[in-house]
């Protein structure tokens, strides 16, 4: 029992930490009209973040028009997750150039749907993204 016991304990000790499993919504994503793609990935303490990593000429040009740059922009920003199973934290809607409160939640393996709120509740907008296959 106690050799039992010490070679459990020696192969946890050498484990190594990032051997964890990725979370679930790590990966990139596509939006519905496949005009951008983010890459989801952790960032700080247990948040989630995701960043623009593709764009097709006309949603590039669309930020470009008002001064901004959309590859490289960090769409989801400091998300948590929360005791329901629900993220929260900070979209960036290049758009408006504007960062609002929302949530991300999973559902299923390739489908995140992610809403912010301008006020509260109000002025709440949903986009569902889609995994795209092949990419980490």
């Amino acid at each position: 029992m106690r050799i039992a016991l010490s070679l459990l304990t020696a192969a946890l000790l050498a484990t190594p930490a990032g051997s964890a499993p990725a979370p679930k919504w790590q990966g990139v994503w596509r939006n519905a009209a496949n005009s951008v793609h983010i890459r989801t990935a952790p960032c700080g303490r247990g948040a989630m973040c995701g960043t623009v990593v593709w764009a097709n000429a006309k949603a590039k040009a669309d930020v470009a028009e008002r001064g901004g740059q959309l590859v490289g922009a960090q769409l989801f920003r400091n998300f948590e997750q929360g005791p329901d199973g629900v993220w929260e934290g900070e979209v960036y809607v290049p758009d408006i150039d504007r960062s609002v409160s929302g949530t991300i939640m999973l559902e299923g393996a390739n489908t995140l749907v992610g809403e912010g709120c301008l006020f509260g509740r109000l002025g709440c907008k949903q986009q569902v993204w889609t995994r795209v296959a092949g990419k980490k």
